[in-house]
């Protein structure tokens, strides 16, 4: 019974916070949960293979490989990139085209369509980024404010690896859960584009950005007449993308700005619409290719010789560190608490504050777009980057293990609910769900 003291008023609903998605989300979200675990893995492979390599005494051959500039004659362009340039500005770009289908779909017929319904991980995505970030801010005006300018770095949820611990550990979970960390994921990532392109972009340059409007126009007219050839959609892509990068706002944010000009909903009898097909199309690229690449470009940090002691009381380190295990697990988990306090908003019947904590931990799983971060503050190659990326392979680690150790004890639960229910259902053959009154 509720505690609430009645009231003569009008009765309004109440609203529940991670209800239960209809049936096509739910088959959406696991077709994307299953990508994301396969691509969290390679993600994973590429980090180590670049972690044990570039701590072998072949390391010299790993910054060779990395530094290598494969066309010196692109310079006229900025395209004079070395082999991890190219990793971060070029293959990212389909990484944040697939990033933009997501959050389209999302504005247009998933989770965010609803503003009642997006207030929620609008809130708890805002809360996870503001306190990492004030956190690091913190720890770094104390000592002096010169790394003040990775800021951003803890602020990104790798969703990606997050999906891929969610899907080993949480077998049992409730659906709203998945749901909402993929949601919350969705709106982070406009969020952390947002920030890519108004506080890391140097030597701003209007009149190529201007310019990237005319491929990007072209390629949504083509998108929007369901003309998909992709002898004319790739080189405007390209030309987008190329102009964008010559602008000096990261390249990346080509890839969103494309992805934003593809149609949700299906026409003449198609159930797909272009943005879901091309998402199919696109993602095993992104997630199967152009992350892992990245992540074996960005995750080579050598600690051969490195002054440990220096690195672990390194600033920047303990911002990082402290912003995405203290700051997104706090940020998220109070900022949803405060929403439903002060709201008639609350709780799905099968969802706990305990599974709520266990997501909220796992957010603090950052990669892929804390490392880009990373490398846009304070440069590829330089002393702070390299304490950048143990911070965040660090922090990601422990973020990881305390999720698992909440969502595993959450999950050994849910799962022995099941398991009643189906010595019920064998029982007398009617599921509980049917003798409590709730079907």
């Amino acid at each position: 019974m509720s505690d609430r003291a009645p009231h003569t008023g009008p009765s309004r609903p109440t609203r529940r916070l991670f209800s239960r998605t209809s049936w096509p989300e739910a088959r959406f979200l696991a077709d994307v949960l299953r990508t994301e675990t396969v691509g969290g893995g390679l993600l994973l492979l590429g980090a180590v293979i670049a972690l044990v390599w570039a701590n072998s005494p072949w390391e010299s051959a790993y910054q060779t490989l990395g530094g290598w500039v494969p066309w010196a004659g692109g310079a006229a362009l900025h395209l004079d990139l070395s082999l991890s340039a190219w990793a971060a500005d070029g293959l990212l770009a389909v990484f944040f085209f697939v990033v933009g289908l997501e959050l389209k779909r999302e504005f247009v017929v998933g989770e965010l369509r609803d503003p009642r319904r997006a207030a929620l991980p609008v809130v708890a995505a805002v809360g996870g980024m503001a306190l990492p970030a004030l956190i690091y801010v913190a720890v770094n005006l104390a000592a002096g404010g010169d790394g003040l300018r990775g800021w951003a770095i803890p602020t990104a949820t790798d969703i990606a690896f997050a999906l891929a611990v969610l899907a080993i550990i949480g077998s049992h979970l409730p659906q709203g859960l998945r749901a909402f960390l993929l949601t919350l994921a969705v709106v982070d990532d406009l969020l952390a584009i947002t920030v890519i392109a108004i506080f890391y972009t140097d030597d701003f340059s209007p009149l190529p950005l201007l310019a990237a409007l005319a491929p990007i126009a072209l390629f949504g007219l083509l998108v929007q007449r369901r003309r998909t050839w992709w002898w004319a959609l790739i080189p405007l892509a390209v030309a987008a993308w190329t102009l964008v990068h010559a602008s000096g706002v990261h390249a990346t944010v080509a890839g969103v700005l494309l992805g934003f000009t593809v149609p949700v909903l299906g026409r003449d009898g198609d159930t797909h619409g272009l943005a879901e097909h091309l998402e199919h199309r696109w993602r095993p690229v992104s997630a199967g290719f152009a992350v892992p690449v990245f992540a074996f470009f960005a995750a080579g940090v050598s600690l051969r010789g490195a002054d440990l002691g220096a690195i672990v009381t390194d600033p920047i380190v303990i911002g990082v560190v402290a912003g995405l295990v203290v700051g997104k697990a706090v940020g998220i988990f109070g900022s949803t608490f405060l929403l439903a306090r002060f709201t008639r908003a609350r709780l799905d019947e099968d969802i706990t504050w305990a599974d709520l904590l266990g997501v909220a931990l796992l957010a603090g799983v950052g990669f892929t777009v804390s490392l880009l971060i990373g490398e846009l503050a304070f440069g590829a190659g330089s002393a702070a980057d390299d304490n950048v990326k143990a911070a965040v392979l660090t922090g990601s680690v422990i973020a990881a293990l305390l999720a698992a150790v909440v969502l595993v004890r959450r999950n050994a639960a849910y799962r022995r609910i099941a398991e009643a229910e189906a010595v019920d259902t064998d029982r007398d053959g009617v599921p509980d769900v049917y003798q409590r009154g709730d079907g």
